[in-house]
């Protein structure tokens, strides 16, 4: 959290080449609940009351900030309603919302997205995890320190209580999500989570998913935008009694990882307004001696590299089957070169989405020609000394040819295909390093969702919480 956030906080002062000063919450923070845990639920007339007295019970005595329990109803068909109304007319710190459409990311959105607090967190019903972890699950986002939060079971310290078969599915879906997003979360199903409101206002939008799938969704994109997401062990017991289909649940989930994965490819999702708008950077600062980020391209072209020079021999000995050398080269080298500079535009250069992209590819067909020249000479060259070379000699020719025009390459795509950012386009990244966080305009008004959309407004009617001034606890 940056320290201009908050009235009355003092600015640190920074020296070049410092960490940046993301403050805590001013411990006199008085105005509206720092901390908002949102119950989701549908159809919970039995288990809400009990659940939500306990959770209540136990951020009275342990959480040292105001705080506010939301139920957020799901379209509830039985007595639901009307123990959460109950529950927020007869608690001071619990209010409740009525959505009247079901799934359980729909909810966390629209109840998120109209929330003042600085801290927003939701949890199971059941509460199957150990409350103890909530406060070390909100600690590194009161302090600013990271960006989302997230309970694991999957942790080596976690201790666990449940089925084999829930455990295989979650270790499956976990061990999926690695392999098909890279994802480097350990638990992504764990209903207990927390995320800073700022945070939260810009990255909510991106997500679509409104069931299940909407945490996956959401710790993916905030682990692709570069946000520090926090892991806490819990000690977790598996309620027997729980309503999810399984079946159904696995594979909405699929549906959505294969969404995501193909948005991911193609670069249809804006991250680049996420990577940097909460503040100071330390990677955004030119230090001394400290080259901006060629040793990373370096790395980065050389992995590229490697692998385009494969595919190319690949590419190279399929065609020759059937054409000649020269026909057989330049076609290996039109779709290795393709492919080569889609992959050093998103994972050597980091640019992301489709701006632009056309001009990029034609550029690096720029390079691909020359590139051309540089291996249809060396056959040429073969040619004219050999007569009729072994292909084993003419692919080590051309691994050499490779080898001289891979470092042409990296020269010409970094000066001029894939320029400096910071200089070619200030204008595009410096106001999210500048300035306030991105806005991200909530509508008006969300459909079923008996709460104001914005956060500084005065509650609706339809909202079952008190005025502010009957909050107790506002006043710790």
């Amino acid at each position: 959290m940056r320290t201009d956030s908050f009235p009355g906080a003092l600015p640190a002062a920074v020296s070049p080449g410092a960490l940046p000063s993301r403050e805590h919450l001013p411990a006199a923070w008085r105005d509206v609940p720092v901390l908002d845990v949102v119950i989701p639920v549908h159809n919970e007339e039995k288990d809400l009351g009990p659940c939500v007295l306990r959770l209540y019970d136990h951020l009275a005595r342990t959480f040292p900030y105001p705080f506010r329990v939301t139920v957020a109803d799901n379209a509830s068909t039985d007595g639901t309603p009307r123990v959460a109304a109950g529950l927020a007319a007869s608690v001071p710190e619990v209010r409740h919302v009525r959505l009247d459409q079901k799934g359980r990311g729909r909810a966390l959105r629209a109840v998120w997205s109209a929330s003042d607090a600085p801290v927003l967190a939701y949890m199971d019903v059941d509460l199957s995890t150990d409350l103890n972890a909530l406060l070390p699950l909100v600690a590194p986002l009161i302090s600013g320190h990271s960006d989302l939060a997230i309970g694991s079971r999957l942790a080596r310290s976690s201790r666990v209580v449940r089925g084999s078969k829930r455990e295989f599915i979650s270790r499956t879906y976990n061990l999926i999500l690695r392999g098909s997003l890279h994802a480097r979360f350990s638990d992504a199903q764990c209903g207990f989570k927390a995320i800073r409101g700022d945070v939260a206002r810009v990255l909510l939008p991106l997500v679509e998913d409104t069931g299940w799938f909407f945490d996956t969704e959401m710790l993916v994109l905030a682990e692709r935008a570069g946000l520090r997401i926090h892991e806490v062990p819990v000690d977790w017991v598996d309620d027997p009694h729980s309503s999810v289909h399984l079946v159904r649940t696995a594979t909405d989930d699929l549906r959505g990882v294969w969404r995501v994965g193909r948005a991911l490819a193609v670069g249809a999702l804006p991250l680049d307004r996420l990577a940097r708008p909460f503040g100071d950077d330390p990677r955004d600062r030119g230090l001394t001696g400290v080259p901006g980020g060629l040793t990373r391209q370096l790395v980065g072209f050389c992995v590229v590299g490697a692998l385009s020079t494969l595919f190319y021999l690949l590419l190279y000995s399929g065609f020759r089957t059937f054409t000649g050398s020269q026909a057989a080269n330049a076609l290996a080298l039109l779709v290795s070169a393709v492919a080569n500079t889609a992959a050093n535009r998103r994972l050597t250069f980091g640019v992301r989405g489709r701006s632009r992209a056309v001009r990029h590819q034609a550029q690096g067909l720029v390079v691909f020609a020359i590139g051309l020249a540089l291996t249809s000479g060396s056959l040429a060259a073969l040619g004219a000394t050999s007569g009729d070379p072994a292909h084993s000699t003419e692919l080590a020719v051309l691994i050499a040819a490779n080898l001289a025009a891979t470092v042409l390459r990296f020269l010409l795509l970094r000066a001029w295909v894939f320029p400096d950012r910071g200089e070619t386009a200030s204008e595009a990244t410096a106001p999210p390093r500048a300035t306030a966080p991105v806005e991200v305009t909530v509508p008006a008004a969300t459909p079923g969702l008996d709460i104001p959309p914005a956060p500084d407004t005065t509650p609706a009617p339809h909202v079952q919480s008190p005025a502010p001034h009957d909050h107790p606890r506002t006043a710790r």
